[in-house]
């Protein structure tokens, strides 16, 4: 191997890396940063505190890793308890229990109001952990 294609090839596993760990930013309808989420799923406040966790197996955490949800492959969310509490359709309607409308995530990450106003934008994060952080969460 060449010197010129180990450096490179050490320069895109670096970029890699370091794209990885980036978080994506989840904003207001003004654009103005509420809250991050990494590629593993941690969800953390506008000051980086970690503020809960989203694993790859759907269950929802709290900061100090206490289970408090699940969200199901079929688009059900659940409490702790596995009751469920909502849905999110693979078109990115989120619904309430009662199958009710309640908001909706567009491909491009917009997230819309029952009345298709937009609320806030995710662009890049998963459309369920978008719908998660700003119609089941606490925030």
């Amino acid at each position: 191997m060449t010197r010129h294609f180990i450096r490179t090839l050490l320069v895109i596993l670096f970029v890699f890396a370091g794209t990885a760990a980036y978080a994506q930013s989840i904003t207001n309808s003004n654009y103005r940063t509420v809250a991050n989420i990494k590629s593993d799923g941690t969800i953390q406040d506008a000051s980086y505190k970690t503020i809960g966790h989203i694993k790859s197996d759907g269950t929802i955490q709290d900061a100090s890793y206490r289970t408090i949800g699940h969200l199901k492959s079929d688009g059900a969310v659940q409490d702790a308890s596995y009751r469920t509490v909502g849905y999110i359709k693979s078109d990115g309607t989120v619904q309430d229990a009662s199958y009710k409308t309640i908001g909706h995530v567009k491909s491009d990450g917009t997230v819309q109001d029952a009345s298709y106003r937009t609320i806030g934008h995710a662009k890049g994060i998963p459309m369920k952990w978008a719908a998660f952080y700003f119609f089941f969460s606490d925030r």
